[in-house]
């Protein structure tokens, strides 16, 4: 076993192992260790561990000290020398008309080298352009040509799911996506809906796809002939997240039925004709694939009711509280009432006053009767009134014969 500390650079970078040399160092402090490239700070994102001999390189790079708040000064100054070098050599790229990106300046941490991350379709001469930034800083000069990836990883900002770039909050390497990924999946195989900021595939498609493939060693492919309880049929789809699967049947002409991966018994896996020696098994049989829930599952569902009883009781009471609602769009069924003809107390109350007032005489028509002949006119109604109603033609009353018209008269 060895003694380590994790370090990571950058946030969101690969985290490398340090011997601690006798240091205790807790989670999230500063410190400065020896790398390839000279003294580094670092953050410490794994306390003083052990791990395996085969886990680590040997020999390991030791940490050096602590950071001082020397260190931090230092660490401030250099960030602000990366901002002016970044925008110097950005008017050099322009003077030299190189077609590269750039995309950020690293200083070392004793300011003995300066790297220029760029990004570009293909190979650059930047030779020139070298010689003009080592004129300008004095110092050693590395243009490094990194990708789109890493670009966004630098960068960072938000994904298409709202939230921080995994590349730049916790993924130590990138981990390779295939279209592949996305078929399984059943995902839409439009780039722009599963293609991240970066312009590559989401690294998200890698997350659950061993959960993916996993499903699909249990389910039946599509177009697969199973048998179900209630018959032998096709697969048409499967969903791999309920692991459901739904079967057209064959001596059915209704739409396909869901069943559960464990109702069904595969024939024939995937595409093909249909055995031709197969003898579909007796109803009885196939029955006995049907999935029974358990007692305690069955009275969960139906909300604890033990019988039919207490769940109609349970509906019974869920509707007494929703009569409010109905009462409130009372006024909404009288209106519709209305539309057919008129209401029953209405029209018994205007039958009523219809019979008070001397039917034998023709009298000029109410208020109230010239509201009851717009609900409801009669046969002999005037055309102008029809006319007003010409937009419900389902309530119209057809046009009686010519001949009614002259024994009314």
């Amino acid at each position: 076993m060895t003694e380590i500390i994790g370090v990571r650079f950058k946030a969101g970078g690969k985290q490398y192992y340090f011997d601690p040399m006798g240091l205790r160092v807790g989670n999230g402090q500063s410190v400065i260790v020896e790398t390839g490239k000279g003294l580094e700070y670092g953050t410490c994102v794994r306390p003083n561990g052990f791990v395996n001999d085969e886990a680590v390189m040997q020999p390991l790079r030791p940490v050096v000290r602590l950071a001082t708040q020397q260190d931090e000064r230092q660490i401030a100054e250099n960030r602000r020398k990366e901002k002016e070098a970044l925008g110097i050599c950005q008017k050099l790229i322009e003077r030299h008309g190189l077609e590269m990106k750039l995309v950020q300046a690293e200083y070392s941490f004793d300011g003995s080298k300066i790297i220029f991350f760029f990004t570009a379709e293909g190979r650059v001469d930047f030779r020139a352009l070298v010689k003009d930034l080592a004129g300008r800083f004095r110092t050693r000069i590395e243009l490094r040509q990194i990708g789109v990836r890493d670009e966004a990883r630098m960068l960072g900002g938000l994904g298409i799911c709202g939230k921080p770039f995994c590349c730049a909050q916790f993924l130590d390497e990138f981990q390779p996506v295939s279209i592949k990924m996305a078929k399984v999946q059943n995902l839409s195989l439009n780039p722009t809906k599963i293609s991240g900021t970066c312009g590559r595939l989401m690294c998200c498609l890698k997350y659950e796809q061993n959960a993916y493939e996993d499903a699909v060693k249990r389910c039946p492919k599509q177009e697969s002939f199973v048998e179900c309880p209630d018959g032998v049929g096709n697969v048409v789809s499967v969903d791999l997240l309920k692991e459901r699967v739904k079967v057209r049947l064959e001596d059915s002409s209704e739409q396909p039925k869901s069943y559960r991966v464990s109702e069904i018994r595969v024939v024939r896996n995937g595409k093909g004709k249909r055995p031709e020696d197969y003898v579909a098994p007796p109803k009885a049989e196939l029955e006995k694939l049907r999935y029974i829930p358990p007692e305690g599952e069955g009275q969960a569902a139906l909300g604890g009711a033990r019988n039919l009883s207490e769940l109609l009781d349970q509906y019974l009471d869920q509707q007494g509280g929703q009569g409010a609602s109905s009462q409130a769009g009372g006024s909404r069924s009288g209106s519709r009432r209305r539309r057919g003809g008129k209401r029953e107390g209405q029209g018994q109350q205007q039958s009523g006053n219809a019979t008070q007032a001397q039917p034998k005489q023709r009298q000029a028509p109410s208020k109230t009767d010239k509201t009851q002949a717009q609900a409801a006119p009669a046969e002999g109604a005037p055309s102008g009134e029809r006319k007003r109603r010409r937009h419900r033609p389902h309530h119209r009353k057809p046009k009686p014969p010519a001949g009614g018209e002259q024994g009314n008269s």
